[in-house]
């Protein structure tokens, strides 16, 4: 989906310029959120590093917050900007090191990134990677958007950072900023329309768990 990560969505979409109604404004501002998000829960990439030490990742941040007016308590993001200034190469291994702790771990990871997994805990059953009900609730999901695993992957489709990516492309669809897959339509998405499968997928997946 966005393979970039910048403020810039956010400005354009505050800014009274006239070219987008307050409707799409509103949809870009949720697109760059989510990809905030999805890029900052993926394995670390260097466009997460880039950002994050060229202190575009707090700016963004900063600027979501305050667009979509959330109360984020003083200094929520002053860890983050520590490392602006940072070498990427090193930085690119710290991040990569710390999300391996978290997200995979040996012999089981310190926090899930899975839907399925914590979801079965809540269920009181065996967590199963790819083979759970919610794990696959999502992968049908994204097949009747017209998607699939991200380029270059191959991990169950109810990762954090992907749930978070697919509800920047379908708010990016709304403002105008992204298209549907060729051959395509809203009526082909769930719920018939880009605003209901947004609003379907937040319900059934993203705010059950996220």
């Amino acid at each position: 989906m966005a393979d970039n990560l910048t403020n810039e969505a956010v400005e354009a979409a505050s800014a009274d310029s006239g070219v987008l109604s307050a409707s799409a404004a509103s949809w870009q501002i949720r697109a760059t959120a989510w990809e905030l998000l999805s890029v900052s829960l993926a394995y670390p990439t260097e466009v997460l590093v880039a950002a994050v030490a060229s202190g575009e990742w707090v700016e963004a941040a900063q600027e979501v917050a305050g667009a979509l007016e959330l109360d984020v308590p003083e200094g929520a993001f002053d860890d983050v900007a520590t490392y602006e200034g940072s070498d990427e190469n090193e930085l690119l291994h710290t991040l990569r090191t710390e999300a391996t702790h978290l997200f995979v771990g040996a012999p089981t990871p310190a926090v899930s990134p899975y839907e399925g997994v914590w979801r079965a805990g809540d269920d009181g059953v065996e967590a199963l990677l790819f083979v759970n009900p919610h794990s696959m609730a999502v992968e049908r999901f994204l097949k009747q958007c017209g998607l699939g695993h991200p380029e270059g992957t191959n991990e169950p489709l109810d990762h954090a950072g992907t749930e978070c990516s697919l509800l920047e492309f379908l708010a990016g669809v709304e403002a105008g900023i992204m298209e549907l897959p060729a051959g395509k339509t809203a009526e082909d998405l769930p719920g018939g329309s880009v605003v209901a499968a947004y609003e379907q997928f937040l319900a059934d997946h993203a705010q059950t768990w996220l």
